[in-house]
Order: structure tokens, then C-alpha cells, then sequence
């Protein structure tokens, strides 16, 4: 009866364990709780947002914006200040999965150049969809979308 027990108990906790890996594995291709609350919806996996409309991008996974600067190519946590204007929720981002997409950035510029001025894009913060329903813990805090207040340069994607 002992050997039942144990053998039972040995099975339960090997289906246990493989449950477990096979959550995990799972887990690892997503990062939509990464991405901010004006990125763009229908996407469980984003490297990077191109914006068309700056020639700039977002690092989705190291919450930092990749910008122009001269003939160098800058990270920081929040946009400069010549992008002050710039409206991050409306403006249209594209996901860009590949490495470094910045080192080939007449490729995406040239790519993307009809998307400038377009508006029409649902973000996450708008959708609802099921999947969003907890994002940010339901709420923007405001400082999710690279500036303070809506409104000037602030502290990027805004991790508290």
C-alpha cells in the first residue's frame, strides 16, 4: 500500500512539474503588460514600434525611445524636446520585430513613408479586448505615453 502511495504521489508531482514548464515556455513569447497604452492592438509580441511620423522608434521590452540625433542614433527614456508636439496616442505606430531596425532605417523609412499622418490606428488603451482588460492594471497613470501630462518631455513609457 506504501509503494501505491508513493508512486501516486511521484506521478502527481512529475505531471506537476511538467505543467508547470509547459506554463512557462508559454509565458515567454508575450509581453503585451510591456508594451504602453498607446501602442497599438493585436499584437502579443513587439520588439520595437516604428513611427513614421518622427522616424523614431520604441523599445518595447527596455521602455526607451531610439531617436535621431544628429548622425547618431540616441536612447532615452523620453522623447527630445524638438518632439514636444508630437502626439504618441494618435499617431501611427508600426511593429518592427527585427534587431536593430534603426541600423537600417532607409529600409522602414521608406517602407512606412504612406503611414505618416495617419490617425486611424486603435490603441491599447481604447480597445476591449479581453486580453487588455488588465493592462497597466486598468488604468494610465499618465505618464505611460513618453510625456508629462499629455502634454512636453517627460519619463517615457512611465514605470512607477
Amino acid at each position: 500500500m506504501k509503494k501505491l502511495i508513493f508512486i501516486a504521489a511521484l506521478l502527481v508531482s512529475s505531471l506537476t512539474v511538467k505543467m508547470a514548464d509547459a506554463q512557462v515556455s508559454f509565458n515567454l513569447g508575450i509581453n503585451i503588460g510591456s508594451q504602453p497604452d498607446w501602442g497599438p492592438v493585436g499584437y502579443d509580441r513587439v520588439n520595437y514600434y516604428y513611427m513614421p511620423d518622427i522616424n523614431s522608434y520604441y523599445d518595447v521590452p527596455n521602455h526607451q525611445f531610439i531617436y535621431l540625433s544628429g548622425n547618431t542614433w540616441r536612447r532615452s527614456a523620453s522623447l527630445p524636446a524638438q518632439y514636444r508636439n508630437y502626439d504618441i496616442y494618435n499617431s501611427y505606430k508600426v511593429v518592427v520585430n527585427d534587431r536593430d531596425p534603426w541600423r537600417r532605417n532607409n529600409v522602414y523609412r521608406n517602407r512606412y513613408a504612406d503611414y505618416r499622418g495617419r490617425r486611424d490606428q486603435v490603441i491599447i488603451r481604447d480597445s476591449r479586448d479581453p486580453k487588455y482588460k488588465n493592462h497597466w492594471n486598468g488604468h494610465d497613470n499618465g505618464r505611460h505615453n513618453g510625456w508629462d501630462n499629455g502634454r512636453g518631455h517627460g519619463r517615457g513609457h512611465g514605470r512607477p
